[in-house]
């Protein structure tokens, strides 16, 4: 099983309640490990814009933490 496979698999609860704590870093993260698994240069750089800048951290928090509760995974520039 693949590690993003693995974060999508936890209960709906846990990611929400992750999300809203640790969130621009998981974002962050994320994105960079769904790189590797998927070879997105988009995904990459927005990862790393997520985990570098302040700005691109409180937008990703906002966006992952409303696509969780939504969607029930992160979808915006991690595909």
């Amino acid at each position: 099983m693949k590690l993003t496979e693995q974060y999508e698999s936890l209960p709906k609860i846990v990611k929400v309640i992750l999300q809203f704590f640790l969130g621009g870093i998981i974002g962050g993260i994320y994105r960079i490990v769904r790189y590797t698994e998927r070879n997105n240069t988009v995904t990459l750089v927005v990862g790393i814009l997520c985990l570098v800048t302040v700005v691109g951290n409180v937008i990703a928090w906002i966006v992952d933490l409303i696509t969780e509760i939504l969607n029930d995974r992160i979808t915006v520039l991690a595909d």
